[in-house]
């Protein structure tokens, strides 16, 4: 079981946006018990920018509840958005785990998609006859895939603890359901 406190301290050592974090944490949990949580950090380079996200995922006995924290320059102002759901653990429908090594065969990073239906992403890509001469068109095919949230911890990133952590993190939610 995790506490409130080891959730606050996690978010405070990102040190983006403590206060705005943990009081959307504290909404989103309301008076549920947090049995384990992950925060993730993240910074992605945009064009000519740089931007950073948080997620927090805390799993409750009868819940997942996930916050996102990014900014964005709105007319040369930073703006910080925290978003909040909370999905009913019965609700999950799927929970993807993929561990990557490095050569010697030590696990360097883990990425963590579960999905509940509320975001899918779809792949299509035009089907073809074989035929290079032919004109015809075949149609499409593709892919559906549940990707509500994805979490990644890094060896190199975020260090060993933190790979070990969401994976962690994974397993109570694969086990418990």
């Amino acid at each position: 079981m995790t506490s409130a406190q080891e959730i606050k301290e996690a978010i405070d050592a990102t040190g983006y946006h403590p206060a705005l974090v943990a009081e959307a944490v504290s909404d989103a949990l309301g008076s549920d018990t947090p049995l384990t949580h992950f925060v993730a950090q993240e910074t992605t380079f945009d064009s000519h920018e740089v931007r950073r996200h948080v997620t927090v995922a805390i799993v409750t006995h009868a819940n997942l509840i996930v916050v996102h924290v990014d900014d964005e320059d709105v007319d040369g102002k930073t703006v910080v958005t925290a978003t909040s759901e909370s999905v009913a653990r019965n609700q999950i429908r799927s929970l993807m785990i993929t561990r990557s090594a490095d050569p010697s065969g030590k696990l360097s990073e883990v990425l963590v998609g579960i999905g509940w239906g509320g975001i899918s992403r779809i792949e299509l890509e035009s089907n073809d006859c074989g035929n290079v001469d032919c004109d015809g068109d075949h149609g499409y095919s593709g892919v559906i895939t549940a990707e509500d949230i994805q979490l990644r911890a890094s060896r190199l990133a975020e260090g060993e603890e933190s790979v070990r952590a969401l994976l962690a993190f994974a397993r109570s939610i694969q086990v418990t359901q």
